[in-house]
């Protein structure tokens, strides 16, 4: 089997796990960790960098610092992971759902405009607080136009980066955008720490809050007395060792990555029946996180039976994200009645991706192209 990804672990991280071991520096409290941190703000430029255990508890952190709470409205894809609702729904705030752009899959920004619009006439500008952007799979959302939104109406901005780190929104790191940031370091990601995350932002007082919330709220001179509540979102030293390796090939990785996709676009793109993934848009180049595939309507099958046939070629695969509205658990909390996104609904359905993953070969591109061929033509 092929699996859908395997990270590349080709540089420093022994060397860096050895130098933890051998120091005994193996908790939160050792120096991997400001190191990773300052890193990671730089490549992003971004001031402050809080290192958290994972991608949603540093979505959670960034709900919470950003003082959002019950009864508040923060816009979201509805395409997207779970992790971005279930931060604002844990923190007793109401998800707006936008629907996808069948090109990119980002969030539409149209239909975010009019959807805000739509909110503002109805309510009034005091219920929604922010908007979560997340940019999906390989291209950024368009950053501009809700930029410009987010000034006139005095919202916020929760950047949710964790599949781009090592992309750009016309020449701007993503990552880089809006009062607050997120990045994730999950093994597929293009920098990886196992498990890992990051809050980032320019503003002081946010990353002081940050760094208290992940750490237990400890004080720094009365440690057990406790003012408020926080978790504990902290990240070890281990972790960070790798970070820093992966940090040191990013650029290395972004290059893997695009002469992936653009490999298999090559190699694809006599199946007829199938939509890639857009090169580019006139803002930013894909970077290719994962190459996604969408069946188009003359296929007689949807994604799932493609998966299958594939898988039993010995390629793994996995599905694109779930709606949001359409997912179980939120169904059962009455939350998105009779809400209907098409767009999203039909990527779900008839999106996959295929493997992706950095140590990928050319020769195992060669063999799941021809699977592909052979399940698609």
């Amino acid at each position: 089997m092929i699996p859908v990804n395997e990270p590349l672990l080709n540089g420093n991280e022994k060397k860096y796990l050895a130098e933890c071991i051998d120091t005994g520096w193996i908790s939160s409290e050792g120096p991997f960790v400001s190191r990773f941190e300052q890193g990671i703000a730089a490549r992003v430029s971004r001031k402050h960098g809080i290192a958290v255990s994972n991608g949603s508890v540093a979505l959670e952190a960034a709900v919470a610092v950003l003082g959002i709470g019950k009864g508040d409205e923060v816009i979201i894809p509805t395409f997207t992971i779970i992790s971005c609702a279930a931060a604002v729904i844990r923190a007793g705030a109401i998800p707006v759902l936008v629907d996808s752009d069948p090109i990119t899959w980002n969030m539409d920004v149209e239909k975010l405009k009019i959807k805000l619009e739509d909110e503002i006439d109805r309510k009034g500008n005091k219920k929604i607080k922010a908007i979560m952007v997340v940019h999906i799979y390989g291209l950024p959302v368009d950053m501009e136009p809700i930029l410009e939104l987010a000034e006139k109406y005095h919202i916020m901005i929760i950047e949710d980066a964790a599949e781009m780190l090592g992309q750009t929104y016309k020449g701007q790191p993503c990552g880089s955008f809006g009062d607050i940031s997120t990045m994730s370091f999950y093994p597929n990601k293009n920098v990886t720490t196992g498990e890992g995350g990051m809050v980032l932002t320019d503003d002081d007082a946010l990353a002081e809050k940050c760094r208290s919330l992940r750490n237990l709220c400890f004080q720094a001179k009365k440690r057990f007395i406790h003012e408020e509540l926080g978790w504990n979102f902290r990240m070890t030293n281990l972790q960070a060792a790798i970070g820093i390796a992966q940090l040191e090939q990013l650029d290395v990785f972004v290059t893997k990555k695009r002469k992936m996709g653009q490999k298999y676009t090559e190699i694809l793109s006599d199946i007829k029946s199938i939509d890639l993934p857009v090169q580019r848009t006139d803002y930013a180049e894909n970077i290719y996180w994962v190459y996604g595939i969408v069946l188009k309507d003359k296929l007689p099958f949807d994604a799932e039976e493609v998966m299958k046939r594939l898988g039993e070629k010995g390629i793994g695969t996995r599905p694109f994200f779930w709606p949001m509205h359409e997912q179980p658990v939120f169904r059962k909390m009455a939350l998105f009645k009779k809400e209907s996104y098409p767009v999203a609904e039909m990527i779900s359905r008839r999106g996959f991706y295929i493997p992706s993953g950095l140590a990928l070969t050319e020769d195992q591109i060669n063999d799941i192209s021809n699977a592909l061929h052979e399940v698609l033509v």
